[in-house]
């Protein structure tokens, strides 16, 4: 049976720009995360285990950057930028859920009921790693926004902070750095398993494309590439 499709513009171009540096990002950051954490493995040297973590805190501000400007035009932007478009918080989600489970309705204009709480899983991980991450940027190689407060917090002598470098122990007071590494265990333990959560969270939001894409028809993933999605033009979707 043919469905005669309609092109619809769903996705906006900040949307988009947003979604592939955030693919981008993430992606880089786990490659390097795996080998920094493997570091004895692939015998990677103090220097060189500094260097990875430089580059890996440099991306992190672009990954950081993009998740706070979705998390604002999710606030300020309009139709499918807004928080109630995207998360699974809107009147009559649980009905609507419901009837994604039956394939009572096919098409969404934006995303279905099931993108919806992946969005919400992948939004909260995202947001523990930036956290925790600028946190653990600033205890171990002292880089911003915290990593002057810390240099600050673990100096024996306050007028010579530029001595103190990642790996050294010079001007630094053993008592205080200790507390600084304690203070920073729970922030690396949210880092880790968030990671972990990620990891299991993209391959499924990556099928569940797949799915949604052979479901609806709809041209799901050049959509994100031109905003255009392809609805049929007698059925119902969401506004």
């Amino acid at each position: 049976m043919n469905i005669k499709r309609e092109q619809v513009f769903v996705w906006s171009g900040k949307i988009r720009i947003f979604h592939w540096i955030n693919v981008i990002a993430i992606l880089l950051l786990i490659v390097i995360g795996v080998v920094i954490l493997n570091g004895k493995l692939f015998g990677v040297s103090t220097d060189g285990k500094i260097l990875l973590k430089t580059i890996h805190v440099i991306v992190g501000y672009v990954f950081a950057t993009n998740l706070i400007f979705r998390l604002i035009i999710a606030f300020m932007g309009k139709t499918y930028e807004k928080w109630g478009k995207m998360l699974p918080f809107n009147k009559g989600f649980t009905e609507e859920l419901i009837e994604f489970t039956q394939q009572k309705r096919l098409t969404y204009k934006g995303h279905n009921p099931a993108g919806k709480l992946m969005v919400l899983a992948l939004l909260s991980f995202m947001s523990v790693q930036m956290i925790s991450g600028l946190v653990i940027a600033g205890t171990d190689i002292y880089y911003p926004p915290f990593g002057n407060y810390f240099i600050q917090s673990i100096a024996i002598d306050k007028d010579n902070l530029a001595v103190i470098k990642p790996y050294s122990k010079e001007n630094i007071d053993e008592a205080s750095y200790q507390a600084m590494r304690d203070f920073r265990k729970p922030f690396i333990t949210a880092h880790v398993y968030s990671f972990y959560c990620l990891l299991f969270l993209i391959p499924l939001h990556i099928i569940g494309v797949i799915v949604a894409e052979r479901r609806e028809r709809s041209a799901i993933v050049s959509a994100m590439f031109n905003g255009y999605k392809y609805l049929p033009k007698d059925e119902p979707t969401d506004h």
